[in-house]
Formats: structure tokens, C-alpha cells, sequence
């Protein structure tokens, strides 16, 4: 095992980049870490927003009924292509393969570019792949829905919700191809709008062929949504993967560095960031002036010539190195198939109620998986250059800032869940007893939701250190290592946890033990995967994240109780979640900071320079000075 863990000194020296290139970089950091995440949270607030009006319309509209349960099993595909293709494999194989084709373009600004070429040798192959799973689901359709749900009500109308979402496999590959290129580039706007365009796709459909179509229509949005989303992700791309080649700088040698500075370009150019020779932050790449001889030019473009050869692009594929991450996506996903398989045979409307406690819960996790989702980037460069220590760093912050968020929500919904189900949902088809059912499959769902934020964490980094691909001049990996498939070792692990509990509680408990399965496989899986990004060497400071972790849960479990003596009150749903929530937050804030967590007491005291003056004593005084 200790093999595979990669060292700061193995990677061989590199040739120095010009000073200017970093330097302005570095300063800006903070600042572009802050705008990104207030851009993707934002544009993702709007998406979780949209997406929960659309299950408040199918909560209204239909209810949980056969006809829910069957279209909730046809969503099965789109909801397995989504972490596949956007959210997980496509953006742990592709985003840390645009870092090492841009850290390469810096490295070797004289050649031909690595990030068209690293294109070129992967898209044609992934639509030929996405062409063929798409047609095989919907051909397959029926066999898949028996295979998922074989106590299924209605499989029929299963089978043709399936045939239809079958659809979305194509534009979800190619939105998650696009969406890691743009982050890779550290444009976050238009990935961050995706699901804007998905839900809004959905909810035009089901408003406008609900009464027609019945549940159908929601099968036909998914996928006119799908295409949005890939609509969307057109324009930015084209700014930073012009059709023409790379323009190569006269007055840059190979192996040279600029000689003079560079001419302005076109203010259209610079404005988009279609500069092909720019730099990932925004800024221009130096370049020399045009009036060089007619001898280095040609010469710079004979050399920038692309070779035939794997040292074509400096880049070299590697395609084992997608099937531990493909492998780990799916067996997280297993877990929806094992409660769609066990719960179809349970009373109708049980699928239903775990689907609308599902989207409820994850609600609390979009905070902490768009930090996650921001920071990828600047992990994925920063092992892509071989800076261990600075990867390291990013990750413990991540965990701690994604646990904070996380926690809270995770803390106002054990206090809030009947009152919060109540206020969205219980209207039309939803009644009294869905709102109870639905709310205590909240709370069992809510101790697992930690663990998953963390397991979204940990993984990219580890991923990150096995790309898809590799510079021509390093050395050949021997195949794949025993360590690459410690992910899907341990979600596997999970996965068994999950089927176990959930067999032996969902006889006396129906969907209360799928979802204790649920929470205690995805808890026993972040375990091991925290074991495991210590061996990958990651080596993170085991005092610092458990304490860190320590202080967080603590100052939950205070507000989770707190916040649920305060919903008990108001006997209407509206008032007992603003009070509740209210409760939750002030408590969680005053443990958090009392207990010394950063991730909370570092917010408290920017909101209290914010709201007025603090003078020095007041600034002294948490510091026991």
C-alpha cells in the first residue's frame, strides 16, 4: 500500500514558468474562491428552488400513488445518468484532466494545445458511448423495470415512462463533458445555471400536459429539460475552445520565454476570455511583438507542428483509470436501487414518500457540495502540479466548511421535518398522512446526510491523483493498483450495510428501515473512504479534522434539540418553521463559536463587524487576551 502514495519529489522538475503567470494569481485566489461560490450559489439556490416547486406539482397533481411509484422507478435513469455523467465520474475523470492539459499549457506555451487535443482524442469516443447506453435503455426498458422494481403496481406505464427518460443519457454526457471543461477554466456561471434549465424544461411540460398526459408529462420534461441543459453550456464553451488554432507567438521560442511585451488584443477578445493563449484565472498571456523574423517564425510554427505519436499534445490517455471511478459511481447509486427494490413491495405510495423525503433532505447538502464543486479546481491543479501540501490544506478546509453547512441544515431538519413537509406539500392528492409519513423518513435520512457531504469531499481528491490522463514524459503506469478501487471497496461495504439493515428493518419498520439503511451504509462508507485518502497520501491531520468535526456535531445536536422545543409551539405549519429554524440557527451559531469552531465563529464575528462598530476590547476578548 504505501506504493502508491505520491510524494511531493517524484515528480520530476519542471521547466520555470515566468514569474508574472503566478504571482498575479496568487492574490487573487480568496477573492475568486468567494465570487464563485456566491455565482454557484446562487444560480444552484434557483435550481434546488425550481426543483422542489417541480415535486410540490407532482405532489399536487398525483400524489403518492401507483402512478407516482412508476414514474419515480422510470426516473431511476436519469437520476443514475446525473451523478454518472454531470455531478461524480464525469467531473472526477475530466476535471482533473483539463487541470493537467492547462497546467501543461502554461508549462509549454510555444506548443500546440493541450486542451483541444485532450478534446480531440476523447469527445467522438464519449458520444459514441453515450449513443449506445441511450439506445440500450430504451430497448431495455422492460426487462429494467422488472429487474428494479419487481412488485411494481403499474409496470406498464413504468416501462414507457422509462422508454422516454431513456432520452436524457446523451445531453447529461455531454453537459457533464462541457460543465468539467468550463470549471476546469474556472467558469462556474453557466454550470451552476444547468439546473435552472432542467427543472424549467420539466415544469413546462408538466403544467402544460398534466391533465392530458397524466404522469407521462413529467417523463417527457425530464428530457426536454436534458437538452436545455446541454443548450445552455454551448455559447461559454466556444469562448474558451475557439475553432481556430492556437495562434503561435513569434517572438516565443520553444523553451523561451517572452522577449517583449505583448500587443493589445482585440477588446472583444479579451472581454469573453476567447483568447486562446489566456491564462485559466482570465488574465492574457504575455506575447511578443509580431515584427520578428520571417526565419523564427516559421520555425516556432515547425515546432509547434503536432507530432505523430503519444508526445503529440504532451498528454497521454489512460482509460482504465475511468473504471474504479465509473465502478464507485454506480455502486453509490446501488443504494437508490436497492430502496426502489425493496419498497416496491410495500403499500403503494411508499416510493413516493421516500422520494419526496429524499429531495427534502439533499436540500441541506446544496450549500456544502457547491464549496465542494468551486474548490475541485483548485485541488485538481494543485495535485496536478504535485503540490501535496496545498491539496491537503484545501481538503480540510472543504471538510470543515461542508460539515458547518451540512450540520445546520441537518439539525433543522430533525426539528423542523413535520411543519417543513406540511408547508410544501400537504395540498390536493398530498394528505395528512403522507405529511407524517414523509416527515419521519426525513429524520432517519438526516443522520446519513454528513457522511454523504464528506464522501463528496474525500473523493475528488483521491480520484484526482489517478487521472485519465498523463503527461507523455512521465512514466507509463503499470495498469491499475489495488488502492485505485479502495472507493469502491468501501462504498461497496456501504452498500451491504444498506441491503442488510434495510432487509432486516423493513418488515417491522416498512420505510423507516430502508431509510436507517440508507443513512447507516452511506455513515460506514465516509468511514473507510477517510481511512483510504490517508493512504492514497493525502495526509491529512487526524486531530485537527476529528476535533473540527467534533465541535460541529456537538453544536448540532444543541440546536437540533433546542429547535425542536421551539416548532412544538405554533400549532400552524408557517410560524413553527420560522421559529424553529430561527432557533436552530442562533443556537448553532452561539455553540459553534463557543466551542471554537472556525467554520462558525469566523461568520459570526464578520456579521458582527458588519452590523456596527466593535471596538478593540470587544475584538481582544475571544481571545482571552
Amino acid at each position: 500500500m504505501s506504493g502508491d502514495r505520491p510524494t511531493a519529489t517524484a515528480r520530476p522538475a519542471r521547466a520555470a514558468v515566468p514569474g508574472p503567470r503566478h504571482a498575479a494569481a496568487r492574490p487573487r485566489r480568496g477573492g475568486f474562491v468567494a465570487r464563485a461560490f456566491g455565482v454557484t450559489a446562487v444560480l444552484s439556490a434557483a435550481g434546488s428552488g425550481l426543483g422542489l416547486l417541480r415535486d410540490l406539482l407532482l405532489a399536487r397533481y398525483f400524489g403518492a400513488t401507483r402512478g407516482t411509484d412508476a414514474f419515480l422507478v422510470a426516473w431511476t435513469v436519469p437520476e443514475t445518468a446525473a451523478p454518472l455523467l454531470i455531478e461524480d465520474a464525469m467531473a472526477f475523470l475530466m476535471v482533473p484532466a483539463f487541470s493537467l492539459a492547462l497546467v501543461l499549457r502554461e508549462e509549454r506555451p510555444h506548443g500546440p494545445d493541450p486542451v483541444r487535443q485532450l478534446v480531440r482524442a476523447t469527445l467522438p469516443w464519449l458520444l459514441l458511448a453515450l449513443c449506445t447506453l441511450t439506445l440500450a435503455a430504451a430497448v431495455g426498458a422492460g426487462p429494467l423495470v422488472h429487474l428494479l422494481a419487481p412488485g411494481l403496481a403499474d409496470p406498464a406505464l413504468a416501462v414507457t415512462c422509462t422508454r422516454i427518460t431513456a432520452l436524457t443519457v446523451l445531453p447529461f454526457g455531454v453537459v457533464g463533458y462541457l460543465c468539467s471543461m468550463l470549471r476546469a477554466h474556472h467558469r462556474f456561471t453557466a454550470p451552476a445555471g444547468i439546473y435552472v434549465a432542467y427543472n424549467l424544461g420539466i415544469l413546462a411540460v408538466l403544467l402544460g400536459g398534466h391533465a392530458l398526459l397524466g404522469v407521462r408529462s413529467a417523463a417527457l420534461g425530464v428530457t426536454c429539460g436534458s437538452l436545455l441543459m446541454a443548450g445552455l453550456l454551448l455559447g461559454p464553451v466556444r469562448w474558451i475552445l475557439p475553432g481556430a488554432r492556437r495562434r503561435i507567438s513569434p517572438g516565443l521560442p520553444p523553451g523561451g520565454a517572452p522577449t517583449t511585451a505583448r500587443t493589445p488584443e482585440s477588446p472583444e477578445r479579451v472581454q469573453h476570455g476567447d483568447d486562446p493563449g489566456a491564462r485559466p484565472d482570465g488574465c492574457p498571456t504575455p506575447r511578443a511583438d509580431p515584427a520578428g523574423s520571417a526565419g523564427r517564425t516559421r520555425a516556432a510554427r515547425r515546432t509547434a507542428r503536432p507530432a505523430r505519436g503519444a508526445a503529440a499534445g504532451g498528454l497521454v490517455l489512460i482509460p482504465l483509470a475511468m473504471l474504479p471511478v465509473a465502478a464507485f459511481t454506480l455502486t453509490r447509486q446501488a443504494q437508490v436501487f436497492v430502496e426502489r427494490y425493496l419498497g416496491s413491495g410495500l403499500p403503494p405510495g411508499t416510493i413516493s414518500h421516500l422520494n419526496y423525503a429524499a429531495k427534502v433532505s439533499q436540500l441541506a447538502m446544496t450549500a456544502g457540495i457547491l464549496i465542494v464543486t468551486v474548490t475541485f479546481p483548485l485541488v485538481a491543479r494543485a495535485l496536478a502540479a504535485g503540490d501535496l501540501a496545498a491539496a491537503r490544506d484545501r481538503v480540510e478546509k472543504d471538510l470543515g466548511q461542508a460539515a458547518a453547512v451540512v450540520l445546520l441544515g441537518t439539525a433543522f431538519l430533525m426539528a423542523c421535518a413535520p411543519s417543513v413537509v406540511a408547508l410544501l406539500f400537504q395540498r390536493g392528492a398530498f394528505g395528512a398522512h403522507d405529511t407524517a409519513a414523509t416527515a419521519e423518513v426525513i429524520r432517519v435520512y438526516s443522520f446519513g446526510l454528513p457522511a454523504q457531504a464528506l464522501i463528496g469531499v474525500m473523493v475528488r481528491p483521491f480520484f484526482s491523483l489517478r487521472p485519465v490522463v498523463r503527461r507523455a514524459g512521465d512514466p507509463e503506469p503499470a495498469g491499475l493498483r489495488p488502492l485505485d478501487w479502495y472507493p469502491v471497496a468501501a462504498m461497496a461495504v456501504g452498500l451491504l450495510v444498506t441491503a442488510g439493515v434495510g432487509l432486516a428493518a423493513t418488515p417491522r419498520y416498512g420505510a423507516l428501515g430502508l431509510a436507517a439503511g440508507n443513512a447507516a451504509g452511506i455513515t460506514a462508507a465516509a468511514v473507510l473512504l477517510f481511512r483510504g485518502l490517508l493512504l492514497r497520501g493525502i495526509a491529512l491531520r487526524l486531530s485537527r479534522v476529528l476535533g473540527g468535526q467534533a465541535r460541529l456535531l456537538a453544536a448540532a445536536v444543541g440546536a437540533a434539540a433546542a429547535g425542536a422545543v421551539a416548532a412544538s409551539g405554533p400549532s400552524a405549519p408557517l410560524p413553527a418553521t420560522l421559529l424553529g429554524g430561527l432557533t436552530v440557527v442562533l443556537v448553532f451559531a452561539g455553540l459553534g463559536t463557543v466551542l471554537g469552531a472556525p467554520e462558525v465563529r469566523d461568520p459570526v464575528r464578520a456579521l458582527l463587524r458588519a452590523a456596527g462598530p466593535v471596538t478593540q476590547a470587544a475584538e481582544r476578548k475571544p481571545h482571552g487576551r
